[in-house]
């Protein structure tokens, strides 16, 4: 069976720190691969602002197209309203019956796992992973493999702020991302 890690999130905008978490992971756990999903509406999160979904997904290609191992998923993008990711985990269990796969998620949502639409029955479709973050615990009751991953301090919100303020993100984000922001006029005041 192959072995694919999701990694979900808003991406708005991507940034290295997801970058180095797939990469991690994927070693770490000798997986196939790692699918970028970006998600519609989580419901756990406000909407930042009037990025719109086609330009999340274009920066994710851009960060992500130098490596083999690295796909984007947009089933999320593809349903309107809230992404529960236990209505996308059995859409993807039906469409790819011979993958194993394993949720990627921070040490923030470890702590919200109680709170998850359907958490028990998801559990029983999904493999989660996590990765440390700063200032949030990895202790949870629910059956959660840990892979460590340099500690690194980046946000979506703090690249939105800085391109706002003028200042620079490189470095932060792939200057692939950093053109593409420039060239569209994202995030700025």
């Amino acid at each position: 069976m192959k072995k694919v890690g999701i990694l979900g999130g808003t991406f708005d905008p991507p940034h290295i720190g997801h970058l180095i978490i797939a990469n991690e992971v994927l070693h770490a756990k000798k997986l196939d691969e790692i699918w970028f999903m970006p998600n519609q509406e989580p419901p756990h999160k406000m909407k930042s602002g009037d990025v719109t979904n086609a330009h999340r997904v274009d920066m994710v290609q851009l960060s992500i197209e130098a490596h083999t191992s690295f796909r984007i998923q947009t089933i999320e993008m593809d349903r309107e309203g809230k992404s529960y990711t236990f209505d996308t985990m059995k859409l993807l269990e039906e469409a790819y019956p011979d993958i194993d796969f394993y949720f990627i998620i921070g040490a923030d949502m470890v702590e919200y796992l109680p709170k998850w639409y359907k958490i028990q029955e998801l559990l029983k479709m999904v493999q989660f992973i996590s990765v440390n973050r700063p200032k949030y615990e990895l202790e949870t009751d629910y059956p959660v493999q840990y892979v460590k991953v340099p500690d690194i301090n980046i946000s979506s919100s703090l690249i939105r702020e800085r391109v706002k303020a003028g200042e620079t993100i490189s470095f932060l984000v792939r200057d692939a991302v950093k053109r593409y922001i420039e060239e569209n006029r994202l995030y700025e005041a």
